[in-house]
């Protein structure tokens, strides 16, 4: 089977470019699309790819701040161009890889991450318009380009012949977007990486939170509650936002910054509980906990109500949820945490984890592709 491969932009090796990197191994010999790439930045089995990048790539500072380049991306990708001799192409899309012009009578399988946030529910998120520019010129202008955008976004749907979802909150959004069906594919969690210590380990008195440094991760509400629980909190990961959160943090907070997957794996096998205050399509860094069986504190919406099996009264579980995007309700639910910490159970997390495992998720896919490759018709759903 011949195939080819899109992702939006490879410029760093996050989950997206996990799920990406399978395919990859599997079909060395593929080529693969994007906008950009910045060289090395995602694992060598990407790297040694055929990799295939649009106009943006030669922008001076593209690879930096290519989240300003939005308005030519749907372009962009259009003029992105794969041979008429492909058997299936697959995207990789939470922008704009699913628009690319796919030829005629070949199928086109988007692994969709989730409609394009930017211009459909998360606007205010990425493109908040506050202080000397709310109300102006400026703000309108962003938003007719963002409703421009996502007209293109619902036009281009139908270039998609397959969509897949990663979580039932992206399944209902493709169907609220797009008008579409999906199958849902859990994306991959390594569990053989992320395990329980080697021996029995003591608890921490400590919460952890690791993500991106990113309004709308929210990691504000987990630094302001433990600030005001006088709660100790490490918050690992880094972004924008890292130094107003700095400025927030109470003294019981350690910004920790970037760290290598074995300080992260550490930090989860010592800490009391994660903390997840985001509303995530999936989340993998919620599974990567419960797999060295941590228990999470998470926001009740999004992926995490999909990975997460709340502890009650009467049988255990592998976290708990709190109910607002508020630093009270987060308080309340670390609060309600502390009191019923023995109904969350280590093994129980651990087996939960396993559910969403590589190879899992490699089988699923790869058993998916070659029925649509087959037989050109959707499989069952």
């Amino acid at each position: 089977m011949k195939i080819a491969l899109v992702h939006d932009w490879l410029t760093g090796m996050r989950g997206g470019e996990k799920c990406l990197e399978i395919l990859c191994r599997h079909f060395p010999e593929a080529r693969l699309y994007t906008l950009l790439h910045r060289p090395g930045a995602t694992s060598p089995t990407i790297e040694r790819m055929s990799i295939h990048t649009s106009f943006l790539q030669h922008v001076p500072g593209a690879q930096r701040h290519y989240r300003h380049l939005l308005p030519l991306m749907p372009r962009a990708v259009e003029r992105l161009t794969i041979p008429d001799d492909v058997d299936l192409v697959v995207s990789f899309s939470h922008a704009v890889a699913k628009g690319i012009r796919v030829p005629r009578g070949v199928p086109h399988v988007c692994y969709c991450f989730t409609p394009m946030r930017y211009a459909w529910h998360r606007r205010a998120d990425y493109f908040v318009a506050s202080g000397r520019f709310a109300g102006t010129s400026l703000s309108a202008a962003k938003g007719w380009v963002l409703d421009r955008i996502q007209e293109w976004d619902r036009r281009t749907a139908d270039r998609v012949t397959h969509f897949v979802a990663i979580s039932r909150t992206v399944q209902r959004r493709i169907e609220e977007c797009y008008g579409r069906s999906s199958r849902i594919i859990y994306p991959p969690v390594d569990t053989n990486f992320y395990t329980p210590a080697p021996e029995p380990a003591i608890r921490d008195d400590f919460y952890l939170c690791v993500s991106a440094l990113v309004p709308y991760k929210r990691v504000d509400l987990a630094v302001e509650a433990c600030s005001r629980l006088g709660r100790r909190l490490v918050v690992i990961g880094s972004g924008p936002e890292a130094a107003g959160l700095r400025q927030m943090a109470g003294p019981t907070v350690e910004m920790a910054g970037w760290c290598s997957n074995e300080v992260i794996r550490s930090r989860m096998r010592r800490c009391r509980a994660l903390l997840f205050p985001g509303n995530e399509d999936f989340g993998i860094v919620p599974v990567e906990a419960q797999a060295c069986g941590t228990p999470v504190i998470a926001y009740r919406d999004g992926g995490a109500t999909e990975t997460v099996q709340e502890a009650t009264v009467t049988e255990p579980g592998t976290g708990c949820f709190f109910g607002e995007q508020s630093v009270d309700s987060l308080i309340e639910g670390v609060e309600r945490f502390e009191r019923d910490c023995h109904r969350f159970s280590a093994s129980l997390a651990r087996a939960n984890s396993e559910r969403f495992s590589v190879e899992r998720y490699e089988q699923e896919l790869l058993d998916y592709l070659r029925d649509v490759s087959e037989t050109r018709e959707c499989p069952p759903i």
